[in-house]
């Protein structure tokens, strides 16, 4: 893993919204629930150091979604709430690059270096790692300042919400991304 510093690095915060604070919903508990304030200390450091900044926007096609843009869950968590100027990608998939203007915006900006944090680790968070890492920029993914639910396996088996993370960070590490902490972020920035 590189050591240097991250020179020009986007903050990429993937699916903070309100509708992910009903954990029953997703699957009755989480991992690292202190993810989102994790994503909020990097989104101030972006903002103080002005870093290009991307919000992604969950906006499900399913009009019975938490996250469709008709409920409260569409909404950006106070806590990474964007601000004037910042810009908001709105999906309807779990990639952020998929029916959006992402990666035009990164590459017309020349960013190459990119730090992910959001919600869920195994779905949009991972789907949109795993794209970026395929068109060639440079992915530092925060295993800190990102989360996920339980899962039900095939069979009806529990799945904790912990596992779940650690094997989606375990499949993106040294191939798709760099999995790093904030605090490896905070040190190289």
């Amino acid at each position: 893993m590189s050591t240097s510093q991250i020179n020009n690095p986007s903050l990429i915060l993937i699916d903070i919204q309100k509708g992910f604070n009903d954990i029953a919903y997703w699957g009755g508990d989480r991992n690292n629930v202190n993810a989102e304030q994790k994503a909020g200390e990097l989104l101030e450091i972006w903002r103080n150091k002005k870093f290009p900044i991307f919000h992604v926007q969950h906006c499900s096609s399913n009009p019975n979604s938490i996250l469709n843009e008709t409920n409260p869950g569409n909404e950006f968590q106070d806590i990474v709430k964007p601000i004037e100027g910042e810009i908001i990608i709105k999906k309807n998939v779990n990639s952020a690059f998929i029916g959006t203007n992402l990666k035009e915006l990164l590459d017309d900006a020349k960013i190459t270096n990119l730090v992910i944090a959001g919600l869920t680790t195994d779905h949009c968070v991972s789907t949109t790692t795993r794209m970026a890492g395929n068109f060639g920029y440079t992915v530092y993914l925060v295993s800190d300042a990102t989360a996920t639910f339980n899962k039900k396996g095939l069979n009806g088996e529990e799945f904790s919400a912990e596992i779940i993370h650690q094997t989606a960070l375990a499949s993106l590490n040294e191939e798709f991304a760099q999995v790093v902490t904030s605090d490896f972020i905070k040190q190289h920035i």
